[in-house]
């Protein structure tokens, strides 16, 4: 079946390597999008913000229903007689090492998230002010905890996980799977239209399947290219409390072109050198800015706080994710905080769940989903604890009183990118040290981004390639310097808040697709006759048998 993909790839000319149609048609897209939102900021802003309103106050229950269903989806597989399965051949090994396998799922996966909100996010939920006209919390207001306190902390914890784990997470494990087992299973091509072949058959291979990897280019583009705007703004405030730079939008843009480059210089060079050498690194580094955090801040209370709001979690996440907010204030905030999450672990799918797919060829469906689903989870929640406990910890215990060690006062002011920075200043008396922190984490925002961009470059150009998993180099190069070149125009131009507002609006098409997708691998796994080993046929080692012709 590649054949039928393969066969409408250029084999000469300017778009070797490429489906002609594609490239034109995606270049065309992301150029109307630019030019639109750049020239007309406040009406693309207006149009965008109308239409992410309306979902988020008039779709919330689907978005929550949504992801509770691909949730209920991954454990039941996990579980399932599917688990044994290869996403492969039978006789297929995997092709990275569990620590770089893991290295690169936690990298282009949460990464740079997690230091952009890593202590914000948690600090919001923790005041009690609502500078922003809603509660910061209706989950801690509702249990009459309202008092900044111990208590209110576990609930700030609580909301924090819920937002960065199983739930979204889930989105990624879907994704990844059903790509992963159409594309080295079912041997169709590694793109996202594959994974409707259950659903409508040979004609992913028309219009339709064309509009489906259309949708996922734009959303890894403008995805990639907002997180981007978002990282530089920390990374300029960095440099500004290093250095002393102004961290205004000349900085900002000279980061953007230096992280562009680095990061295509990475996408070219491949998943198995550039991306994987880069993610482990990531993950070094990073150790030694959580031991920093852990040792450096108060670890005993740090360790405690972390198993209990753990606890605390897992015995209210089944209960969170169905609670739909009718209250005008606390629909507002959960239409600002859990549908945005949602939508935007949604629109970052495609990306995210294609190169996840990319790097697991070989694992076991069982393998696969446990890997995916706990072990960056467990990770993202240590982080999240340990950098918002201290900053938690640092207010609850300010000498002024509580809440006036100046962070929370950052998180009102909406001052998110100086939180990270404003912890570690408050951590030690030790100047160097604190200097060396901020250094790190500064580096570690350039970096952490190098592995989200280098590996949304290598997605864009597979899709256009019709799956191919080592696209031309050239068209590397294109993609990835364009990313750059949209973030720098839309951040010059004042538009990257209203591409953000477009991507995450852009989410509601995306999850449609995902739902179909999910039902397919659910019904291409119940009807291939490689998950049931067949009477007097030697079992592969996993206990499947590839004997019989794979459907589709």
């Amino acid at each position: 079946m590649k054949d039928k993909m393969t066969g409408h790839v250029a084999k000469d000319g300017i778009w070797k390597g490429l489906h002609p149609a594609m490239g034109l048609a995606s270049k065309g897209m992301v150029a109307a999008f630019v030019v639109f939102t750049a020239l007309n900021v406040e009406l693309a802003n207006s149009i965008y913000s109308a239409i992410r309103g309306w979902i988020e106050s008039a779709l919330n229950w689907y978005y929550i229903s949504a992801l509770i269903i691909m949730l209920f989806v991954c454990f039941y597989l996990m579980f399932s007689r599917h688990g044994s399965i290869k996403l492969g051949d039978d006789n297929s090994e995997p092709e990275f090492s569990n620590f770089s396998w893991f290295a690169m799922l936690f990298s282009a996966g949460v990464g740079i998230g997690l230091l952009f909100f890593g202590i914000a996010e948690p600090m919001f939920y923790f005041d009690n002010t609502q500078p922003w006209g809603y509660p910061n919390n209706p989950f801690a207001d509702h249990a009459l905890v309202t008092d900044m306190n111990v208590d209110r902390a576990r609930y700030a914890m609580r909301v924090t996980y819920f937002h960065w784990g199983f739930h979204g997470w889930a989105v990624y494990v879907m994704i990844g799977l059903c790509l992963a087992y159409f594309g080295f299973r079912k041997k169709l091509p590694l793109t996202l239209r594959s994974a409707l072949y259950p659903v409508i058959g040979d004609r992913i291979y028309g219009p339709i399947g064309h509009a489906v990897d259309l949708l996922a280019v734009f959303g890894t583009v403008f995805g990639v290219a907002t997180s981007l705007g978002l990282g530089v703004s920390q990374m300029a405030t960095g440099l500004n409390y290093l250095f002393d730079i102004d961290p205004g939008v000349t900085t900002q843009v000279v980061l953007i072109g230096v992280i562009s480059i680095v990061a295509t210089l990475s996408a070219v060079s491949g998943v198995g050198k550039g991306i994987r050498i880069i993610s482990e690194w990531n993950i070094w580094l990073s150790v030694v800015l959580l031991a920093y955090f852990l040792f450096g801040g108060p670890s005993k209370w740090l360790m405690g706080f972390f198993v209990t709001t753990v606890g605390d979690y897992l015995w209210n996440v089944i209960p969170m994710g169905f609670r739909t907010f009718n209250e005008p204030g606390d629909a507002a905030w959960q239409g600002g905080w859990t549908i945005f999450y949602w939508g935007w672990w949604i629109s970052w799918a495609p990306f995210v769940g294609m190169f996840i797919a990319r790097i697991s060829r070989g694992r076991t469906i069982r393998e696969f989903m446990v890997g995916v689903m706990f072990v960056p989870t467990t990770l993202a929640f240590f982080w999240l604890c340990i950098f918002g406990g201290n900053a938690m910890y640092l207010e609850l215990n300010a000498d002024g009183g509580v809440g006036t060690a100046g962070i929370a006062q950052l998180i009102r002011d909406w001052n998110l990118p100086a939180a990270l920075f404003g912890t570690i200043e408050r951590m030690t008396e030790l100047a160097w040290l604190n200097w060396a922190m901020a250094a790190l984490a500064t580096f570690l925002l350039a970096t952490w981004f190098i592995t989200s961009s280098d590996s949304g470059t290598l997605v864009i150009t597979t899709m256009l390639s019709m799956g191919d998993d080592n696209p031309p180099q050239r068209f590397r190069i294109v993609w990835g310097l364009g990313e750059g070149f949209v973030a720098a125009v839309l951040l010059l131009a004042g538009g990257l808040k209203a591409l953000q507002t477009a991507s995450i609006a852009a989410a509601l098409p995306v999850s449609v697709i995902m739902l179909l997708m999910t039902w397919g691998i659910v019904k291409s796994l119940n009807e291939d006759s490689s998950a049931i080993p067949e009477p007097g046929v030697a079992e592969a080692p996993d206990g499947t048998s590839m004997s019989r012709e794979l459907h589709g």
